[in-house]
């Protein structure tokens, strides 16, 4: 099972809502992910422990050795299918 990030600002609205639809459409999908919310302040010290990071906001400093999205077209809707092709093909 993958560990997914999703970070934003605060970790409490944007964030949430981005990881709840991936975590919903990959349940649809029938694939198996973890997928956790939290804020940017917190990235640094769970990025270690995940797969996938799933990004809302500039990460500028961090370096993130991990495959990264765009969590925007997760939020806005423009764009999810080819975001989420992407996220299934990291996850297979």
């Amino acid at each position: 099972m993958k560990n997914i990030i999703v970070a934003c600002g605060s970790g409490v609205a944007t964030s949430q809502t981005v990881a709840s639809k991936i975590a919903r459409m990959c349940d649809d999908a029938g694939i198996q992910a973890n997928v956790e919310a939290v804020d940017i302040k917190s990235l640094e010290s769970v990025i270690g422990q995940a797969d996938i990071y799933v990004s809302i906001v500039p990460t500028e400093g961090l370096d993130i050795k991990i495959p990264t999205l765009s969590g925007i077209p997760f939020l806005t809707g423009m764009g999810i299918d080819e975001e989420f092709d992407k996220l299934k093909e990291l996850i297979e």
